[in-house]
């Protein structure tokens, strides 16, 4: 469908911040949609801020392409996409970068959590000089929490962002409908809808 909005990689590009309201609002659209296309045996494995489309106060998953170039290029069901490490580096995790056979829809789960973290703090947790350093940080490193980087996130919604970024896939939320129940029993903040500014002296993890 047309969509009149922009991708939220257009809106951090114009350094347009947002609220903690509208980026809960936007990931429950979010993991809604994965849990639709994970219930049907489709993982994304490209979730960023360019494959997210918005329209008002909604946001819309695109780009499913990579899901199908997979599916496309096993010549037989029940075979696995050993050796294929295929995403967009910055947001794979770890297991995807290592392009284990045994990946699965986790892989979605924390692409959201790092979404979530760079949308609500401004930039990548994980962005280094190179792809090799991104990737090395991905597999290495953990992001500072995000409510001791932006002090107006809700605990409960920056431990649950944490949760998701876990390095181990099995201690992330097992499926989409977990993360969104999660998701759903934190209360969306009321109020203005202006973001608060970074907590003084707080910095993140950087890659070497």
């Amino acid at each position: 469908p047309f969509i009149e909005g922009e991708s939220l990689r257009a809106r951090l590009a114009r350094k347009s911040p947002f609220s903690v309201r509208e980026v809960m609002r936007m990931l429950h659209d979010i993991v809604d949609a994965l849990e639709y296309a994970h219930a049907r045996g489709v993982i994304h494995r490209d979730i960023k801020p360019g494959n997210i489309l918005t329209q008002g106060q909604h946001a819309l998953v695109t780009d499913f392409g990579v899901a199908k170039a997979i599916s496309a290029a096993l010549p037989a069901a029940g075979m696995t996409a050993s050796g294929m490490a295929i995403g967009t580096p910055a947001y794979m995790a770890p297991e995807q970068l290592a392009a284990d056979p045994a990946a699965d829809q986790r892989v979605d789960i924390y692409a959201v959590g790092l979404l979530a973290y760079e949308l609500l703090s401004g930039e990548s947790p994980f962005t280094g000089p190179s792809p090799t350093a991104t990737m090395a940080a991905q597999l290495t490193r953990d992001p500072a929490p995000l409510d001791a980087v932006r002090p107006d996130v809700p605990p409960a919604l920056s431990a649950l962002i944490m949760h998701c970024l876990a390095k181990a896939p099995e201690r992330r939320p097992g499926t989409a409908g977990a993360l969104l129940s999660e998701l759903e029993a934190i209360p969306i903040p009321s109020g203005p809808t202006t973001p608060a500014r970074p907590r003084p002296g707080v910095t993140r993890r950087r890659p070497l």
